[in-house]
């Protein structure tokens, strides 16, 4: 046999060597399937309070390129909310109580790996939906437990998705392309924030606790309900360890802080989780192998922020953290105090104040240079430089944002047809 064939062949027997071997991912997967279909990194702002996502470009100047509408199905769901009184009970009690007086219909959403369609959690409906970016058309439906759907998490290879049932103390983990449940487990009371690690292993959640109650003096912080980090294995569901910080806040004399982990975040060797809790102006360090707070940061109180605790929304403070890709600046959301800021995570000093409405959650840019955090009390995001800590550009959006994740659309993408 000519040696330019037996080397064709030994190349051809090498490439589906490859191809058995290394199981694709879906992002790679689904690419393949749709022929090689460009995407562009966009951000999906969620609209909460008028049920839209708005598509901004994912650096730069962060210009809007379309709008989606995550309540297509609206008069079908009021319709079976109307017709049970349990459901209406729930349902008005989300509007009156952590809806501010709205309904909150796109709390947490990202895009499937092929940019095609996004996937929708809506506290108000009790729901998780992925919906055709193409038509804006509902692809599937998942309702959860209970009777309200809270921050969900995507795996890194972008298959599954894991959403907070709040008021059953369960996390769904869905397929992604066809909204079946691949499992679920069991929290402390009312799931919050998950996180899966970058190795796609486990998942953090993070309970909360009643957030609804004026119960809100230190010396009533029991009645707030059995709140701690749940660690599950991501393969089977099954519980790997329960954090309770409240023996960790203890142990470092702050007995009177609240144990309810707000939004966290890992350092990018998740050594440290760096995470907010009920009711405090700043941060916490937490060392994972250590099991211990190390630092703790105050930043400053806005003067004309009420310190009446009943006033503040949802028993927050600061709700909205975000670390820089170098794991080497934070970026806070300093919520009822009316700004943000970046902290150097070495020192743990911050940077500018810089004024922000009521931001509500801080994620980073696509290329990793910005912070940016959502003002739910100005209807627009804001970007931060990290390096800086100055503010970049603001763009507006849609009625109460509050939920930002980078994500993809296709490359010619400008919004659903007929929107």
């Amino acid at each position: 046999m000519p040696a330019s064939r037996t080397r064709h062949l030994r190349s051809v027997a090498a490439a589906l060597a490859l191809t058995v071997a290394a199981p694709a991912t879906a992002a790679s997967a689904t690419t393949a399937a749709s022929a090689g279909t460009a995407l562009r990194e966009v951000m999906f702002v969620g609209n909460n309070w008028d049920g839209t996502a708005d598509v901004i470009r994912s650096s730069g100047d962060f210009a809007k390129i379309g709008r989606v509408d995550v309540i297509p199905d609206k008069a079908q769901r009021m319709a079976e909310i109307n017709a049970d009184p349990i459901k209406w009970i729930y349902f008005t009690a989300i509007r009156n109580g952590v809806g501010e007086g709205h309904d909150q219909f796109a709390d947490d959403m990202y895009s499937t790996p092929d940019g095609r369609s996004v996937v929708v959690s809506r506290p108000s409906f009790a729901d998780v939906v992925s919906i055709d970016l193409a038509t804006g058309k509902i692809n599937w439906r998942f309702p959860v437990a209970g009777y309200r759907a809270d921050h969900m998490a995507v795996s890194p290879d972008g298959t599954r998705v894991a959403v907070s049932a709040s008021t059953a103390n369960t996390v769904h983990v869905l397929d992604i392309a066809t909204g079946r449940q691949l499992g679920s487990f069991a929290t402390g009371d009312k799931p919050h924030e998950n996180i899966f690690t970058k190795d796609g292993k486990y998942i953090w959640n993070m309970s909360i606790g009643d957030v609804n109650t004026s119960l809100d003096d230190p010396g009533w912080d029991w009645t707030k309900g059995d709140r701690h980090i749940t660690v599950v294995d991501a393969t089977t569901y099954k519980q790997v360890k329960v954090i309770d910080m409240r023996q960790r806040l203890d142990a470092i004399g702050l007995k009177n802080f609240s144990d309810a982990v707000r939004p966290a975040v890992f350092s990018p060797d998740e050594s440290k989780l760096y995470f907010q809790v009920s009711f405090f102006n700043g941060f916490l360090e937490y060392d994972v192998a250590a099991d211990r707070i190390t630092r703790v940061k105050t930043l400053p109180k806005n003067p004309a922020t009420s310190e009446d605790r009943t006033t503040w929304v949802n028993d927050s403070r600061h709700h909205g953290l975000s670390m820089n890709p170098e794991g080497t600046k934070l970026c806070v959301a300093g919520t009822m105090d009316d700004y943000a800021t970046v902290v150097d995570r070495a020192t743990l000093q911050e940077g500018p104040l810089v004024t922000a409405s009521k931001p509500y959650w801080a994620t980073v840019s696509g290329d990793g240079k910005d912070c940016v955090i959502s003002e739910s009390g100005a209807d627009q995001v804001t970007a931060i430089d990290f390096a800086t800590g100055e503010k970049v550009t603001s763009v507006p959006v849609g009625d109460h944002p509050q939920r930002v994740r980078l994500g993809h659309v296709q490359a010619d993408w400008t919004g659903p047809s007929g929107s």
